[in-house]
């Protein structure tokens, strides 16, 4: 029986396309959600957040245009009001989020989705910028 994965995905980031082969580098073939063609609902947004222990604000990205434009890194900006700017401007939703049945984690950086992965890695694996995470035999290394 296959496990159930989800990720939330952005094929221009490195870090997401990193994580999406770690997932597949286990056999699994997982839903890749682009998040940015079809962003989460705001219930979604919000448990995703909540189940991977994150603070709004540490879901958020920062270094995308619309965070300095709409000066998000004010005080006075609570919860609520960043989760409706996360779905306005889905760009501002840190990535990629995974689901699985261990958990939901925020990979960044994408190794941290071994953590949430039953299955084991099936060969060894690096990073597009030439980064050893898997050794040949299948051990994580980081």
């Amino acid at each position: 029986m296959s496990q159930k994965i989800k990720i939330y995905h952005n094929p221009e980031c490195g870090t997401s396309r990193n994580t999406l082969a770690l997932i597949r580098n286990t056999g699994e073939e997982p839903q890749v959600i682009e998040y940015l063609k079809t962003p989460p609902t705001k219930e979604e947004l919000i448990q995703l957040i909540r189940d991977a222990g994150l603070s709004v604000r540490e879901a958020i990205r920062k270094n995308v245009k619309p965070y300095e434009e709409l000066n998000l890194e004010s005080s006075h900006w609570i919860g609520d009001q960043l989760i409706d700017f996360m779905l306005q401007y889905p760009v501002l939703i840190n990535r990629p989020f995974v689901v699985t049945e261990l958990g939901v984690r925020l990979c960044r950086p994408s190794e941290i989705v071994l953590d949430i992965l039953s299955a084991p890695q099936r060969a060894a694996f690096s990073k597009e910028d030439g980064e050893m995470i898997i050794d040949e035999a299948g051990k994580r290394l980081k």
